[in-house]
């Protein structure tokens, strides 16, 4: 679930860094350059890239803008191609079957072996659409922080590393007491340490 569903799941970010100068004209011309390019016509594995949050195939944002008040607002978008190891796996053999018999040859090498796997699975990542997920965010610039809507490990270092890429700005992960630290006033922050696990049983 993203930023318009009904309900959503998110992790939040600290923004390491300030703002570059005219930050605005630098967003636009980096998210540009980090737009979602689309490889259903290709046989690229992986595409990543920024998209509108009202459309994963609006990587132009004709129809919605990033810029909303002092908030950025994008969608990451992630097309990747598998293959399954069981489907590999059974195109493999089958194949590695066949030359024994063409070969009348009781086993084939190690190095055979790999090439048939490496050509098999270029075949049939040639023949698998791409599938695609999308992930929301949304960038508070006054407070320098993220909501990323997903809970999901992979999909978080994506984001990580597209950002850093994109704005040349560091992230870091929000756990609830370095929200805690943020949220709080300065005099505040000396309790925190004092603070100890406590066990509810």
């Amino acid at each position: 679930m993203g930023l318009l569903a009904r309900s959503a799941g998110f992790v939040r970010y600290a923004v390491e860094g300030p703002l570059p100068e005219n930050f605005w004209d630098f967003a636009a011309e980096r998210i540009a350059a980090h737009s979602f390019r689309d490889i259903d016509e290709t046989y690229d594995e992986r595409s990543i890239g920024w998209v509108s949050v009202a459309s994963m195939f609006d990587s132009d944002f004709s129809r919605a803008p990033y810029a909303v008040g002092d908030h950025l607002i994008l969608s990451m978008r992630i097309d990747e191609r598998k293959v399954a190891a069981k489907i590999l796996r059974k195109f493999c053999l089958k194949e590695e079957e066949r030359l024994k018999v063409l070969r009348q040859v009781p086993k084939l090498s190690r190095a055979q072996r790999l090439e048939i796997k490496e050509n098999i699975e270029l075949k049939l990542l040639k023949q698998a659409l791409p599938a695609p997920a999308v992930y929301d965010l949304c960038w508070n610039l006054a407070a320098g922080t993220i909501l990323f809507f997903s809970t999901n490990q992979k999909a978080q270092e994506s984001f990580e590393e597209l950002f850093r890429q994109t704005f040349e700005l560091g992230v870091m992960l929000q756990v609830p007491y370095l929200v805690a630290e943020h949220l709080l006033p300065a005099e505040q922050h000396s309790a925190l340490a004092d603070l100890s696990p406590a066990i509810f049983v």
